[in-house]
């Protein structure tokens, strides 16, 4: 089965709750109005209030279960924060079957002798630290439902690292260590999973402040990555945990 094109079956996601970090924008956008196409209640959480408005809205629109709207800075919670965002998630849904994380920290493109260390701590915090804590405060509903899945969105600079990158590249590098170790734990819990997809390059927000000067009608767009996020947090993934999934790659 190729993943990376595979359409899930209808209504794949009903009474599926699913969290989507990094929702007012990119690929959270597109993720999770994908995901209430498919049949789930999603909780929009991001920094923007107003861009989760609109995504809230277009999903209301196109006739999707009614979401929630969590907004949220990552580079600034804590543990009180992420606890209570537990409690709300409880009271109002009672379950919680899979987070995407797609919240990306990202300074800018400089020589590591640039780059300070409020930069790196910044976005180790919003690409690792936040999403771990995260993850470790919800794992309570997680263990409840029958087949709960984490997606962790990666980037190929974490696995090659390149100068300039510095920071970002080192806190997405940590991202797979993180990943493997969870799969690793959760191991005998056969209703969970982890894994990290790697978009690569691609048409986003992120890549135009990356590389603004590329021609982006060469890229794979946002659209072309959303069948494969709906695998990996829906139904078909069961089983396959801890991998490292390359969009960009050739293999399936």
């Amino acid at each position: 089965m190729d993943w990376k094109t595979t359409q899930p079956a209808a209504d794949a996601f009903k009474d599926r709750v699913i969290l989507v970090t990094g929702a007012g924008q990119g690929i959270g956008q597109a993720a999770a109005l994908a995901l209430a196409g498919a049949g789930a209640t999603v909780v929009l959480m991001g920094r923007n209030e107003k861009k989760l408005a609109k995504v809230y809205d277009a999903i209301e629109a196109a006739g999707g279960p009614r979401p929630a709207a969590v907004p949220m800075d990552l580079a600034k919670a804590g543990e009180t924060e992420l606890a209570q965002l537990g409690m709300v998630l409880s009271k109002e849904f009672g379950r919680l079957d899979g987070i995407l994380h797609a919240a990306n920290g990202f300074a800018h493109l400089s020589p590591l002798a640039n780059q300070k260390l409020d930069e790196w701590m910044e976005q180790f915090r919003v690409n690792v630290a936040a999403p771990f804590a995260m993850t470790r405060a919800l794992m309570p509903l997680l263990a409840e439902s029958p087949d709960a899945a984490v997606l962790v969105l990666g980037e190929h600079h974490g696995l090659e690292p390149k100068a300039f990158w510095g920071g970002y590249a080192v806190s997405k590098a940590a991202q797979h260590t993180w990943v493997t170790i969870a799969a690793d734990e959760w191991d005998k819990q056969e209703n969970l999973r982890i894994n990290l997809l790697v978009p690569g390059p691609i048409h986003s927000p992120f890549r135009t402040k990356t590389h603004p000067a590329e021609a982006w009608s060469t890229l794979p767009q946002i659209a072309d990555i959303v069948p494969a996020i709906l695998y990996w947090l829906g139904p078909q993934s069961r089983g396959r945990s801890g991998q490292v999934l390359r969009f960009d790659a050739s293999e399936t």
